[in-house]
């Protein structure tokens, strides 16, 4: 069955993300020498992470939350207004950094664009997302857009129907092994993995093993030649 429905991700798939979110980590690290090693200040917020995302969801505002409820776990009653002052700003830069698009990224979309109906399915918050978008100049090329709280298989799932395609025609590309490959095999689709440096450890997953459906490409440059071979 041909695919007609082709579904992309939009961080670290289209254009850089995790990067800032790095140097910002890395920013909040220094802020909290004082009161932490380096290893420990970062175990501390991963695990703030994961146990915020459940109320703040994905993104850098919640990020930023998460910054400063680690840093008044480690500084405890040292905490100071000039510490939080830095955290937000650094939530700020965070939330102003320039959108910087993969090599060939226009290219290819307007190659899938011509292969099938092309729907950018990305998390995280709203106008954030709606921001890089726009930012990004690449919005004119999607014939969809989805911004969802969460990737899982029910989300696949809905979006098939909404796009009236079954679930063996659509395919999603993206970085995360998590949010992007394994939910949408487990909706009945395929999966074009695209792993990137530096990944978030949240979004890391074991590969799916001996599932028909699942390719692992280089770049997104790959992506038209497989949907011309399940074609």
């Amino acid at each position: 069955m041909p695919i007609e429905l082709i579904c992309v991700d939009a961080d670290d798939t289209l254009w850089h993300n995790m990067r800032f979110f790095n140097a910002t980590e890395n920013a909040l690290v220094a802020m909290l020498a004082p009161f932490a090693e380096t290893e420990i200040a970062r175990e501390a917020l991963i695990a703030c992470e994961t146990r915020n995302l459940p109320h703040y969801g994905y993104g850098a505002k919640g990020f930023t939350l998460s910054m400063i409820e680690t840093a008044a776990e480690l500084a405890g009653d040292a905490l100071s207004r000039e510490l939080i002052a830095g955290i937000l700003e650094a939530g700020r830069a965070l939330l102003a950094h320039p959108v910087e698009l993969f090599d060939g990224v226009a290219d290819t979309l307007a190659q899938l664009a011509a292969r099938g109906r092309l729907v950018l399915v990305t998390k995280g918050d709203l106008l954030h997302q709606e921001t890089k978008l726009a930012a990004s100049g690449l919005g004119d090329l999607f014939g969809g857009i989805e911004i969802v709280s969460d990737k899982t298989a029910a989300t696949f799932e809905r979006i098939f129907a909404r796009y009236g395609v079954m679930a063996e025609a659509a395919i999603m590309a993206g970085d995360s092994m998590r949010s992007d490959i394994r939910p949408a095999l487990e909706a009945g689709a395929w999966a074009a993995y695209i792993p990137q440096d530096g990944a978030w450890a949240h979004e890391t997953a074991a590969a799916p093993e001996k599932n028909a459906r699942f390719r692992q490409l280089a770049r997104l440059s790959e992506l038209p030649a497989l949907i011309d071979a399940i074609g």
